[in-house]
């Protein structure tokens, strides 16, 4: 009806584009405007100066080959200043910015890893945000904000994750369970260990015992050469020119150094005939 009359209404926060013959005319503003269509002029469409919001899913692959998929939340507004450009150089809005955020997520997410991504995305959300301002500005858009709001990775990936801090808890948690009981036993009185030497029942005498008797002599005779021989510690030696009673002040020696030195209890064999 407005349209018959030559009268147009614009709302609110919202320019109207004004043609005569098909070519831009002017920008309306908001409220009541003359438009006689006899002499060529018409509304060639209205756009919006609100704030809007275009969320963008992209699939990308991180550094260490993870698949996560990014939500990003665009807000971006047309200038009224530069009305005539955002309505007549972009015919879809919102595929041109989604083209954008999709060139620069996949261009920064795989330089970085799957822990990195998370730490980093506000680093990505501003890297969309300054390559939006840049390219849509000659359209007459202003980018307000620019938000990652989610990273989620593939299913799998999250159940891995999720059963990697599980087993990292239970072991902390069996890490605590155990320190009072480590506590509560270096408290307990530790035994002495019994250094002194008891000897066996079936333990011989003492070294100095040993000492004392091993200038005994045992008469014995060789079956073969009737020869006298001296025996101790289980070893025949033969008898010296030193006399009978006393052996090779030598192997004496050698064997009151080597019971000194092992300061242990020797079974000296008992006496008879060899």
């Amino acid at each position: 009806m407005g349209q018959t009359l030559g009268c147009v209404q614009v709302d609110q926060s919202t320019v109207a584009m004004k043609e005569q013959f098909g070519k831009f005319d002017n920008v309306l503003e908001p409220g009541c405007h003359c438009l006689p269509w006899c002499i060529g002029y018409q509304l060639a469409g209205s756009l919006s100066l609100r704030v809007q919001q275009l969320d963008v899913r992209c699939e990308t692959k991180t550094k260490d080959n993870v698949f996560v998929t990014v939500v990003a939340s665009v807000q971006y507004r047309a200038l009224a200043e530069k009305a005539a450009d955002a309505f007549y150089k972009l015919s879809n809005t919102k595929e041109q910015i989604q083209a954008y955020v999709f060139d620069v997520i996949r261009a920064s997410v795989p330089k970085l890893d799957l822990d990195s991504t998370f730490e980093q995305k506000n680093d990505i959300a501003k890297a969309v945000e300054d390559e939006l301002e840049k390219a849509m500005s000659a359209y007459g858009y202003e980018i307000v904000q620019t938000l990652i709001v989610d990273i989620e990775p593939d299913a799998q990936v999250k159940r891995a994750m999720n059963e990697i801090n599980a087993a990292a808890r239970l072991r902390v948690a069996a890490t605590e369970k155990a320190e009072p009981r480590k506590s509560y036993r270096s408290r307990e009185p530790r035994e002495k260990p019994n250094l002194t030497y008891s000897p066996s029942p079936r333990a011989g005498t003492s070294a100095k015992d040993v000492m004392d008797m091993i200038l005994i002599t045992q008469d014995c005779r060789h079956d073969e050469g009737n020869w006298r021989v001296v025996k101790i510690l289980g070893r025949v030696y033969p008898r010296t020119d030193l006399g009978p009673s006393k052996i090779s002040l030598r192997r004496f020696a050698r064997v009151f150094f080597r019971l000194k030195a092992s300061a242990t209890s020797y079974v000296l064999p008992g006496s008879g005939k060899c």
